[in-house]
């Protein structure tokens, strides 16, 4: 008889806000008013009442401005919870949102709490990557913010630049990284006609000139791809004859914010509610600072190991498409079913709001799993300075 500990977390709800153009629909609506949404959403989503939650961890990349003084904390208040609810803000760059869940479920595992939310925002429009590392000194130019032994040890790039190591290492060319974000904007196209987005809450923006609108679908996807147009796209730091990594087969800027409501075995069934699923692995894994993109392969590889599958038992398999070249040296390591790795599409057409991304992914991973009624799933993502994150879920 397997044993089932009353302090197991399971997933509750998890739902995000579409995801904005940086400059676009959400251009004039804070990032703590997005994780507001988010967290109010999410509870709605579950029908858990707010007073229930023991804590509110949230992942932001760019703790600065808008998104500096705790945000979780202040976007919890904002969201109606009530005082006696802590928050707490963590920075793991792009899985920072995915590792807030882990930590949430870890609490929650540990007996410390019955339930908590982990959760995510960025607001690329309102707050500008790098400004905690530029600390209002201008315009990001390179790692000059970070200490000199460490550069002496490890020369860490742009991450551009990492993409395009990756690409040389995997021998993928510039028509491939282009017709995988062609595909990717296909797919995203596709489930965003078919209306299979459960996950997404729509949220008040505006459009091109300001007027009032309601955003229920990711801003970024594109219904028809020019791939003409997409082959005359320089790259962004290489020369043409040496690049291959473009701004149209790397993830988008955007804006958004994701929230993940997690709660004990226990404590669930004595509320009643319904469990969508439950964890079957939790990872964060380090990786070479330099190429700084290749974490996800260990991550997978340590997350399929901990949950005693293969990659062909997955029936999801969702990639954070922060470049191209990351997916498809994803793809070569591990050859999936193609038609089960990010089949919504990815980053590359809906957006990477990087602190919200991890959370947001998982959101989405659910949504697919119930839309195919399957029952695995694996996220991954990589990470700057050389890590990633992993996750592997059951749904119920």
């Amino acid at each position: 008889m397997t044993f089932v500990s009353p302090s197991e977390p399971l997933i509750l709800a998890a739902v995000r806000t579409p995801f904005g153009r940086r400059g676009g629909a959400f251009r004039d609506t804070r990032p703590d008013t997005l994780l507001a949404a988010a967290i109010d959403g999410v509870l709605q989503r579950a029908g858990l009442p707010a007073e229930r939650v023991g804590d509110v961890l949230a992942g932001c990349v760019s703790q600065a401005g808008e998104q500096g003084a705790n945000i979780a904390r202040q976007a919890l208040l904002l969201a109606g919870l009530p005082e006696h609810v802590p928050g707490v803000s963590m920075n793991r760059m792009c899985g920072s949102s995915q590792f807030a869940t882990h930590a949430a479920a870890q609490a929650v595992a540990a007996g410390d709490l019955d339930f908590a939310i982990g959760c995510g925002v960025e607001s690329m429009s309102r707050v500008p990557m790098f400004l905690d590392l530029t600390l209002g000194q201008g315009d990001f130019h390179g790692f000059d913010g970070l200490h000199p032994d460490l550069l002496a040890r490890y020369p860490i790039p742009h991450q551009v630049e990492s993409a395009e190591r990756v690409a040389e290492h995997w021998s993928l060319g510039r028509a491939e990284l282009d017709a995988f974000a062609i595909e990717s904007h296909r797919r995203a196209e596709a489930a965003r006609a078919a209306g299979v987005h459960r996950e997404i809450l729509a949220q008040a923006g505006v459009d091109k000139d300001g007027q009032p609108i309601r955003l229920a679908h990711d801003e970024g996807i594109r219904a028809v791809i020019d791939p003409a147009k997409m082959a005359a796209m320089q790259p962004v730091f290489r020369s043409a004859d040496a690049g291959v990594v473009t701004a149209a087969n790397a993830s988008q800027m955007s804006d958004g914010a994701a929230a993940v409501l997690i709660g004990s075995r226990r404590a669930s069934a004595d509320f009643g509610l319904k469990p969508v699923a439950r964890f079957r692995a939790r990872v964060a894994v380090g990786s070479d600072p330099v190429m700084q993109l290749t974490g996800v392969i260990p991550a997978t590889r340590l997350a399929l190991q901990r949950a005693g599958l293969s990659i062909r038992d997955l029936d999801w398999i969702e990639v954070n498409e922060a470049f191209a070249s990351v997916a498809l040296c994803f793809a070569r390591e591990f050859e999936p079913d193609i038609g089960k790795l990010n089949p919504w599409g990815g980053a590359i057409a809906h957006g990477h709001p990087l602190g919200a991304t991890g959370a947001g992914l998982l959101a989405k991973m659910l949504s697919g799993l119930a839309h195919v009624d399957g029952q695995l799933g694996l996220q991954v993502m990589c990470i700057g300075h050389g890590m990633a994150t992993a996750t592997i879920v059951e749904r119920l």
